[in-house]
């Protein structure tokens, strides 16, 4: 597993659900109950009873979070966030993801979680442009971080060579 570490933010290649963490994010859906990528690990990796706390939660607004128990991951909690489908960015796609972040690092600071493990949120199957979504995931992460002693740590996991390059040419600059 390829690491960089920048002060209080870190970039990882690899797999989140391997992740021995106090939160993971799950990029979900609105219903919260699995799909595709990384929420369809996610959901395979805690097993079954992931899926039993999510249909008490009602579903999840894009650009909001909600948390489970992390089950049978090393990762303690998930925090699940709805990130925004890529529409050009003429609908407050950008806004909606910043919120994604913003929404999951204040759970994590109620919740006193120490370090929290982000994927590319929206960058898959919704098709929000990776170098910006990058962008957005370090600004937030950053300023939370500048004014908030928990989390202590932020950890982006980038799955491919593509988002790994993309993290490290943030965090190198």
């Amino acid at each position: 597993m390829e690491k960089i570490c920048n002060d209080r933010i870190e970039l990882i290649k690899g797999d989140i659900t391997t992740l021995d963490v106090d939160v993971i994010v799950n990029a979900a859906n609105n219903s919260l109950l699995g799909g595709g990528g990384v929420d369809r690990a996610i959901h395979k990796a805690a097993g079954p009873d992931l899926y039993s706390e999510c249909l008490e939660l009602d579903g999840c607004k894009t650009g909001e979070a909600k948390i489970t128990k992390g089950y049978k991951l090393k990762a303690r909690h998930i925090i699940h966030t709805v990130g925004p489908v890529w529409h050009g960015g003429k609908n407050s796609e950008t806004d909606l993801l910043a919120s994604c972040y913003q929404s999951s690092l204040k759970l994590a600071k109620k919740n006193n979680l120490k370090t929290i493990a982000f994927p590319g949120i929206s960058t898959g199957m919704y098709g929000f442009p990776k170098d910006l979504a990058a962008l957005i995931a370090y600004n937030e992460s950053k300023r939370f971080l500048k004014n908030n002693p928990v989390p202590e740590k932020v950890i982006f996991v980038a799955f491919d060579d593509e988002s790994y390059e993309i993290y490290r040419k943030l965090l190198n600059r």
